[in-house]
C-alpha cells in the first residue's frame, strides 16, 4: 500500500519580486520525500486565481534552485477535459498549493472534481504540500481570511477543507497577529483541535505520523484547543523525530 504524504507550510516567500525566498529548508524536504531527483512537481495556483506569475516564480525556485520537473494546473479559465485535468494530477510526483483565497479554491475544486482527485492522488503516494491556502486545504477546516480580500477588516471564517487531516489549520500565526485571538474564538465552536503553523514552519505527516520543519530557527508551531472551558495552546516540539499523529488531532494526547 502506497505511503500517504502530506507537508503543509504556515506561510512564507519562494522568491516573488521584491520579497527573499523563505522556505527552502521546507521545500528541499518536499522534493526528498518524492524519492526522486527530478520529480514531476505540479502547481495548482488556483487560490490567487491561476496567476501567471505564480507558475514563473515557482518554476524558478521549484526548477532552477531545487531541480524538479514544473508544471501547472489552471483550472479557472481553462477549457480542459476532465481526462486532461486527470492525467496532470495523477502522473505528478509532487502537488504544491499555493497561497490565496482557500474558499473560492475549494469550490472551483469541488466543481471540477479536482478534490476527488487530489484524494487519489494522496492514497497512491504523491506528494501533497502547499503554502497558506495550500496548507489549509489537506484539513478537515482552516482559518481562512477569505472574507478579507474584498473588506480588510472582515473577520476571519471556518473553511472547509478536504478533510485528509482532521484537525482546523491556522496558517501565518506570527505573521498576522489578528489570528491569535480569533482562533481562540473559534476552537470554542469546534470540536478537536487547531494545528497553528508560523510562517516558515511546516507538518510533515507520513500516514499516522507526523514531524515539524522549519526553514527559520524561531518558527514555531502549536495545538491549540478548549477543554472544560479552558483554552489551551501547547508548542509543538521541533525534535525532528516522528510521532503519533494523534497527539495533534485528539486533544486527549500528550504531545511527548
Amino acid at each position: 500500500m502506497p505511503t500517504k504524504k502530506i507537508i503543509a507550510i504556515g506561510g512564507g516567500e519562494i522568491g516573488r519580486p521584491g520579497f527573499p525566498v523563505e522556505t527552502t529548508a521546507i521545500d528541499e524536504e518536499i522534493i526528498k520525500l518524492s524519492g526522486k531527483k527530478q520529480p514531476k512537481l505540479l502547481l495548482l495556483p488556483t487560490a490567487s486565481g491561476d496567476a501567471p506569475l505564480y507558475f514563473a516564480v515557482a518554476k524558478k525556485h521549484f526548477g532552477k534552485r531545487l531541480g524538479a520537473k514544473v508544471d501547472v494546473l489552471y483550472l479557472i479559465n481553462a477549457q480542459l477535459t476532465k481526462k486532461q485535468i486527470s492525467d496532470k494530477i495523477l502522473s505528478a510526483d509532487i502537488i504544491y498549493v499555493g497561497g490565496g483565497d482557500t474558499l473560492k479554491m475549494i469550490k472551483v475544486w469541488r466543481k471540477v472534481g479536482v478534490d476527488k482527485l487530489l484524494k487519489k492522488a494522496w492514497e497512491r503516494g504523491i506528494v501533497m504540500s502547499g503554502v497558506s491556502a495550500g496548507a489549509i486545504c489537506w484539513f478537515r477546516f482552516g482559518q481562512s481570511d477569505t472574507l478579507k480580500f474584498a473588506k480588510a477588516n472582515a473577520p476571519y471564517v471556518k473553511v472547509n477543507g478536504l478533510n485528509f487531516l482532521n484537525a482546523l489549520c491556522v496558517p501565518h500565526f506570527d505573521f498576522e497577529k489578528e489570528r491569535q485571538s480569533d482562533i481562540k474564538r473559534m476552537m470554542k465552536n469546534t470540536l478537536g483541535t487547531a494545528v497553528a503553523l508560523d510562517n516558515c514552519s511546516a507538518l510533515e505527516v507520513i500516514d499516522d505520523k507526523f514531524k515539524m520543519i522549519t526553514s527559520k530557527r524561531t518558527a514555531k508551531a502549536y495545538k491549540i484547543f478548549w477543554h472544560k472551558n479552558k483554552y489551551y495552546k501547547e508548542e509543538i516540539e521541533n525534535n525532528k523525530e516522528f510521532r503519533l499523529l494523534l497527539e495533534l488531532t485528539n486533544k486527549f494526547h500528550k504531545l511527548s
